[in-house]
């Protein structure tokens, strides 16, 4: 049986919390995150994989890089992007189970 949610403790962090929910709240942004738990991929592998089109793929890694959920390593001409974040992980693993 779950433990009852402890609303003292979860007033603490909601506005963080909806932030995250919020970012993650685009489908793009969502498919991305799902497709990097799996591990660190390029760009192109990324595009592949999530149907994403470069431009809009290049905006959407751009806002989950600025908010710290993923970070990117360039190897020479490439780009490959991974997880940053291990809440990240989790959510999208509790996300993948519920649906």
């Amino acid at each position: 049986m779950p433990q009852p949610t402890d609303v003292k403790k979860l007033q603490k962090k909601a506005t963080e919390v909806a932030g995250l929910l919020r970012l993650l709240s685009h489908p793009n942004r969502l498919l991305i995150s799902c497709d990097l738990t799996a591990g660190e991929k390029s760009v192109s592998e990324v595009e592949a994989n999530t149907g994403v089109l470069q431009p809009h793929l290049s905006r959407e890694l751009a806002r989950l890089r600025e908010a710290g959920l993923i970070k990117a390593r360039r190897k020479s001409k490439n780009v490959y992007y991974r997880i940053a974040d291990k809440r990240l992980t989790s959510l999208i693993d509790a996300l993948c189970d519920a649906f």
